[in-house]
C-alpha cells in the first residue's frame, strides 16, 4: 500500500507493503519492474538516454549502463523531482573507460521528468526517467542497497 504521509511535501509517500528486493530494467522494452523475490509489485515505462543502445562506456555517451548495480543514494532535492542513484561506475566500468583514455561518467539515476521533457523519447544523458508521480512511488518503495539489474 502506498499512501501520502503526514509531511507537508506531497512528493513523499509512505509505502507499507512487501520489501522491494530487486529492480529489473529491460531497456529494449522500456519496462522497469519492482520485485519482491519472484513477485512483481509494480511495473513502469520509462525513457532513457539520447543513445539508448549498448552499455555505458564513457562520460557523455548518452547510454544507460547494463549489468548489476545497487541503489546507493537518494536525492529529495533533485532538479528532476526526486531521484534514486545507481552505483555506476563499478571497477570494471572505470577500467574500460580508462583503457579508452576517457572518464566513465557517473551520476546515473532513476528520476522524474521536468515539464520541458514530457512526451519526448529518450532525452536523458543515461538515466532512467519516469513520470514525477511514478518516481514518488518508486522513491517510497525502493531502499538504498537494493540491487538493480539492467539488461539490453
Amino acid at each position: 500500500m502506498i499512501a501520502a504521509c503526514g509531511s507537508s511535501d506531497p512528493r513523499f509517500l509512505t509505502y507499507r507493503g512487501p520489501d522491494v528486493t530487486s529492480v529489473l530494467v529491460y531497456k529494449g522494452q522500456r519496462k522497469m519492474q519492482l520485485m519482491h523475490n519472484n513477485t512483481m509489485l509494480k511495473s513502469y515505462r520509462f525513457e532513457l538516454g539520447f543513445a539508448p543502445t549498448g552499455h555505458k562506456r564513457i562520460e557523455g555517451d548518452g547510454r544507460t549502463p547494463e549489468g548489476q548495480y545497487w541503489i546507493d543514494r537518494r536525492n529529495p532535492n533533485s532538479r528532476f523531482h526526486l531521484s534514486l542513484g545507481i552505483s555506476y561506475p563499478n571497477a570494471n566500468d572505470r577500467a574500460v573507460a580508462q583503457s579508452m583514455g576517457m572518464p566513465p561518467g557517473g551520476d546515473i539515476f532513476i528520476h522524474g521528468t521536468p515539464d520541458r521533457y514530457r512526451g519526448q523519447d529518450d532525452w536523458t544523458w543515461g538515466c532512467i526517467a519516469v513520470s514525477n508521480r511514478e518516481i514518488e512511488e518508486i522513491y517510497s518503495m525502493v531502499r538504498d542497497g537494493t540491487p538493480i539489474y539492467i539488461w539490453a
